[in-house]
């Protein structure tokens, strides 16, 4: 077969996915660079060389020359040819090493890692058309995903999202009952808790590995009016809510119509169910961006193979939008849905009735 070949469009293509293999590769150098604490040294410390970054480290100044080259043609850090020095600017420093600021991107780096570490089992997953339990993937994925979205809940829960909600703010400060269910690692729920301290905070998550590691962080920040239960969002035994949320979550449930409905049956008469799901558009069109591009390959190897691996397996997918949830909410049995609150990365949708 002759096939017409639009040469300018060919090395346009070709180009873009060299930047693509250069990125990618650049991923995997910033998360050695945080494993290993490159960043973490550098960081305040003006512009070293390699040899006195060796010295600071103690790594072995022949990789640590190598790893800057890599990073300094990313714009990862700050090259000085004159004087064969590297630096981070401030604004680098907040990208790469300060932990726990909400523009520090080491959580999504080591979620993409993730992903490549268990190649194997995506390939054989998406191959099959089965699905691939939560538990399955490795613990850098479990880690990755905690470390990602916790900067964006720090800064956005209890400043803007609970206060977007009708009356909600007033009752966890007189103290509420609040469900957060697939509470993963329990960093919202920890949030929730130390910020409403008259509140009670239940974390309800089906994996229980995860649910070890909230309980573990709950005791390291002290917090007493927090709890956690093994259990799915369909079958959750505690009731008479007056917040029920899942962050992030319910994309990934093989039954998000039965999980809403029993939430929907804990909750209060007057209670909220506070929803907080990916941004996206109603249509593929409209999601054609790089957040995107890269919640649709998340959803390929995790959101979606998670729903599968469960009972209705209905696979809505990161990118699902605020239409096709609100499909599955009032199926649910919820009568009113209102987007409250967004982010550039998220949507919250109150849902109440």
């Amino acid at each position: 077969m002759v096939e017409n070949i639009d040469q300018a469009k060919l090395e346009a293509l070709a180009g873009k996915v060299i930047g693509d293999v250069a990125g990618s590769l650049s991923l995997l150098m910033a998360f050695i660079g945080d494993q290993a604490g490159v960043y973490e040294a550098l960081d305040g410390a003006g512009a070293l060389t390699a040899d006195e970054l060796s010295q600071k480290t103690g790594l072995n100044a022949k990789y640590l020359l190598q790893w800057l080259g890599s990073n300094a043609a990313a714009g990862y850090v700050t090259y000085h040819p004159v004087e064969e020095r590297f630096s981070l600017t401030p604004e680098q420093a907040l990208i790469f090493t300060r932990e726990g600021q909400p523009a520090c991107m080491q959580g999504f780096f080591q979620a993409v890692v993730s992903q490549f570490e268990t190649q194997d089992k995506a390939v054989e997953t998406f191959k099959s058309g089965s699905g691939r339990p939560w538990g399955e993937h490795s613990d850098c994925c479990f880690c990755g995903t905690d470390r990602f979205f916790r900067p964006g809940y720090a800064a956005n829960l209890i400043d803007s999202w609970i206060p977007a909600l009708n009356g909600v703010e007033d009752k966890l400060k007189a103290g509420a009952k609040v469900a957060d269910i697939g509470c993963g690692h329990g960093s919202s729920t920890i949030l929730l808790a130390k910020a409403f301290p008259h509140s009670t905070i239940i974390g309800i998550d089906f994996h229980a590995p995860s649910i070890d590691e909230a309980r573990a962080k709950a005791r390291k920040e002290g917090v007493s009016n927090v709890e956690f239960v093994v259990a799915k969002a369909q079958d959750f035994e505690v009731g008479g809510f007056d917040l029920a949320c899942i962050f992030d979550a319910l994309h990934d449930m093989g039954d998000p119509v039965g999980a809403a409905a029993h939430i929907r049956q804990s909750l209060n008469a007057k209670g909220t169910f506070m929803l907080v799901e990916p941004l996206a558009g109603d249509t593929m069109s409209e999601n054609m961006h790089a957040l995107g591009q890269i919640y649709y390959a998340f959803s390929t190897t995790i959101c979606t193979p998670t729903s599968l691996a469960q009972e209705v397996g209905l696979g809505l997918g990161a990118q699902a939008g605020q239409k096709r949830l609100t499909e599955v909410l009032e199926q649910a049995g919820f009568a009113n849905v209102r987007r409250a609150a967004e982010t550039p990365t998220n949507m919250v949708l109150e849902v109440t009735g």
